[in-house]
């Protein structure tokens, strides 16, 4: 594999850390009622995957929180309004992110797996490099550290753009972006891969489409987990992912298929 394939970029929340992608959703949901707005779980996870500026204001576009918003303030939502959401959201999420920093399992050894093959591990993230500073000493503490990490206002414009990607594999000394693959639990984050001209792989059940903790999953009926991951997979697939497979432990035979996809001269 090492030959053609040069590096992996993962996510964080939802494929490497926090299985379910939970931190951010109490910290959108508080946020949003500290200004009287009520915001559903369902409706937090819509924008995920994007910076988290973006991602407020993606929510108070909504129109049925636009309404809302109207209805408690006497006006439309501003830029401004934006702002106050965001600057409210912001240590909202760094208060609790220490609590879901566990990595997802599977993690540590498939990392460690792929640099025993001579990739190199990049990752990038809608979290700020403020909330990345309590992630990052907790996430090596269980075997996991990145040889780069980009974060939302490293560049300028996070997902879809491929600007995080293309800082990563600077940082990585590694091109073509075709030998390279992005691992992401959201379809902003696979397109994030695509638009880098790199292979795209989309992790199911371990992040937002799903949005439950592995002892959650773990206890459905199979019927159920098997609805959720028809569902989860399929919005994947439709983003352009090139493989889905169920969270990181299953990563090493879908980039063995992207390596063979490699050598029979295809590209992304």
């Amino acid at each position: 594999m090492s030959r053609l394939l040069q590096a992996v970029i993962l996510d964080w929340a939802g494929t490497t850390v926090d299985h379910g992608s939970l931190a951010p959703m109490g910290a959108f949901v508080e946020a949003f009622s500290r200004f009287g707005i009520e915001v559903t779980v369902a409706e937090a996870r819509g924008p995920m995957g994007r910076a988290k500026r973006p991602h407020v204001e993606m929510l108070m576009r909504l129109p049925r929180v636009s309404e809302a918003w109207r209805d408690r303030h006497g006006r439309e939502p501003t830029e401004a309004d934006i702002d106050a959401v965001y600057d409210t959201f912001v240590p909202l999420n760094i208060a609790c992110v220490d609590r879901y920093a566990d990595l997802i399992p599977g993690t540590a050894a498939t990392v460690n797996a792929l640099r025993s093959l001579g990739l190199k591990i990049g990752s990038t993230t809608g979290y700020t490099r403020e909330i990345m500073a309590r992630i990052l000493p907790l996430a090596a503490a269980q075997g996991y550290a990145p040889d780069a990490l980009v974060c939302t206002g490293d560049t300028p414009e996070g997902r879809p753009t491929p600007f995080m990607m293309y800082r990563c594999l600077l940082e990585l000394g590694v091109w073509p972006a075709w030998t390279c693959v992005k691992i992401d639990d959201t379809e902003v984050g696979i397109a994030e891969g695509l638009n880098a001209g790199a292979w795209s792989v989309g992790v199911a059940m371990s992040g937002n489409l799903v949005g439950l903790t592995a002892a959650e999953l773990a206890a459905l009926p199979t019927v159920e987990r098997a609805a959720l991951r028809h569902h989860a997979a399929g919005r994947l697939a439709a983003a352009g992912a090139h493989e889905v497979v169920d969270s990181i432990a299953d990563l090493l035979p879908a980039l063995h298929r992207l390596e063979g996809r490699l050598r029979r001269g295809e590209r992304p």
